[in-house]
């Protein structure tokens, strides 16, 4: 799979806007009452990821979670991430 190029990453980052770009990956930062609320999310990712068969980088800080996508494999962010970041959207449209 090839790296999209950044007029079509921002065509998609339109229907993204939760998301942003950061560093070369896809990055959305959610926030959560506290640490154990924190961890159920990335639980919850955790599953999605392992279902799509496509893992994000996770950073946790006590009640704050960073997601980052990006096809290391590819060398950039590809559909696959935009699908992941959209399907991640459509789970926790609440966070």
């Amino acid at each position: 799979m090839q790296p999209l190029s950044q007029e079509i990453l921002q065509k998609h980052l339109a229907q993204l806007p939760a998301w942003r770009l950061e560093a070369g990956k896809l990055v959305r930062d959610y926030q959560f009452p506290d640490f154990v609320h924190a961890m159920s999310f990335v639980n919850a990712v955790a599953e999605l990821a392992e279902a799509a068969g496509h893992h994000p980088d996770i950073d946790i800080r006590y009640n704050r979670v960073r997601l980052g996508l990006i096809s290391h494999d590819a060398g950039g962010i590809t559909e696959l991430d935009v699908s992941m970041a959209a399907a991640l959207d459509q789970r926790f449209s609440g966070n």
